[in-house]
């Protein structure tokens, strides 16, 4: 209570700051995980090919089905950890942030091809994203359940971009202190120090952030379906088919994880590649390597001032109008740079970063069409409380696989140009060969951004919430 106090007389919204420690927390892992750990396991580990596709492929399968099966835990559970948001944040995340240091520090000394780092990608690819699933999940669930208020739920995005913003300068210092990861020993103290911030932010959640819908009764916690009976067991193989085919059968959830899942396949490109496209495509003589730490930096960093800048757009126009027309300039952009070519680097550079910015920008807002269409269902299926986690899983459930899909396919594409045997770019390597890479490199940074926003624009305009900036809340508070 004595915090709450303190933090109103500041003019801070207790709640609100709750939710977005965990956004800090998880952005200063989350960012350099993402943006490190492809170059990490090629580059460094030499981890071979096929166990790069193997680690990516177990990595699909449980990244797509953890997410559905806690979200229906966390939705009809009676174990207070798992039904409890904030206890699931609280006691999620020590093993989140341990979790996260996995990557960094390698089992043995790796030879080429050791299938020892094919082992040690997989554990921690699917060591990392279970315990984010299950944190992130019930973050997520909160930010339905803490209000249904258009202009609160804005409040929650707000102080959550102010948080994301401060943790996603992780990116740019462990860039600086370790020279874009040439000094590994900095980089590694410094995951360890990030490790620890982290759960510190997280345990603040934890301790201080409650779900409108804590207090409701046991029995009304077990029961997510108004034709449920009263008798059924809360984990039931028929209760979770109910509900998801609900979820399912909503169109407008349909069209939302189509686009979402280009979207993360977006997000997974140009996390994973950047730095790699970057150190191929723009000549160190151009852009130095402290130059290029800040570029990627802005990438990390721009995305929150972005949606911190666009708030009273988002109260006048809503959420739908800004996806549509950010379709569009992705489109644009790609096409023009396509035409410009790729020895502009300096407009290279600006490109690469923009679209980073915008994609990530992007997708920092889609917790308000998922909040939309949770309360739809809520008020469709008579339910007594909403099935926040379910919805945020199942969505998971059609998107996670684009962060496997989009590293495999796109080594594929570069390795049938050679960069297995080019990626030191340092070393003499044959002319003809490396303009080839290059020339590919460019091409898969331009078309696949265009390609993806014509077919993110085409899933995206029939979606029918639109208004929902405009209108009262769809349930009262209690």
């Amino acid at each position: 209570m004595a915090v709450v106090k303190y933090l109103l007389c500041f003019g801070l919204n207790p709640a609100a700051l709750a939710y977005a420690m965990t956004s800090l927390g998880a952005a200063m892992i989350n960012n350099i995980f993402s943006f490190y750990y492809v170059k990490l396991f090629l580059n460094k580990y030499q981890i071979s090919e096929s166990a790069f596709y193997h680690s990516q492929m177990v990595y699909m399968v449980w990244n797509a089905l953890n997410d559905p099966l806690f979200g229906y835990l966390q939705d009809n559970s009676r174990v207070p950890c798992c039904s409890r948001r904030r206890l699931s944040i609280l006691y999620g995340a020590p093993f989140y942030s341990l979790s996260f240091l996995l990557a960094w520090f390698p089992w043995r000394a790796y030879e080429p091809g050791d299938w020892l780092s094919g082992l040690h990608l997989t554990v921690t690819l699917c060591a990392f994203d279970g315990m984010l699933t299950f944190v992130l999940l019930a973050q997520c669930a909160l930010f339905a359940e803490i209000s249904g208020h258009h202009q609160n739920r804005l409040r929650l995005v707000k102080y959550s971009q102010v948080a994301s913003l401060f943790g996603s300068l992780s990116v740019l210092f462990s860039g600086v202190l370790s020279k874009n990861m040439e000094d590994f020993a900095s980089f590694q103290a410094f995951t360890v120090l990030i490790a620890i911030l982290s759960c510190g932010c997280m345990l603040y959640t934890g301790l201080h952030s409650e779900s409108r819908f804590d207090n409701k009764g046991s029995e009304s916690d077990a029961r997510r379906s108004g034709d449920q009976t009263s008798q059924q067991s809360a984990v039931s193989f028929s209760l979770l088919k109910t509900l998801t085919w609900q979820i399912f059968t909503n169109r407008d959830f349909l069209l939302f994880v189509t686009m979402n899942f280009f979207q993360v396949f977006m997000l997974a490109f140009f996390n994973n590649f950047t730095m790699i496209f970057a150190e191929h495509l723009i000549p160190p003589d151009v852009l130095s390597s402290l130059a290029k730490s800040f570029m990627y930096g802005a990438g990390f960093i721009c995305p929150q001032l972005l949606v911190l800048s666009c708030q009273k757009l988002l109260l006048a126009v809503g959420y739908y109008k800004i996806f549509l027309f950010t379709f569009y300039i992705e489109t644009g952009m790609a096409a023009v740079m396509l035409m410009i070519g790729r020895h502009h680097y300096y407009i290279l550079a600006l490109f690469l970063t923009t679209n980073m910015i915008l994609i990530q920008a992007l997708f920092s807002l889609f917790n308000l069409p998922l909040a939309d269409i949770i309360d739809g269902d809520l008020q469709k299926n008579q339910r007594s409380s909403p099935l926040s986690s379910m919805v945020f899983g199942s969505n998971a459930l059609i998107t996670k696989p684009a962060h496997s899909l989009a590293p495999m396919m796109v080594l594929k594409i570069l390795n049938h140009f050679g960069y297995e045997q080019l990626k030191d770019t340092a070393r003499d390597a044959n002319v003809s060969a490396l303009e080839s890479l290059h020339s590919a490199m460019f091409f898969m940074v331009c078309l696949v951004p265009m390609c993806i926003a014509a077919l993110q624009t085409l899933a995206w305009k029939p979606f029918s919430i639109r208004d929902s900036h405009t209108v009262d809340p769809k349930y009262i508070e209690s």
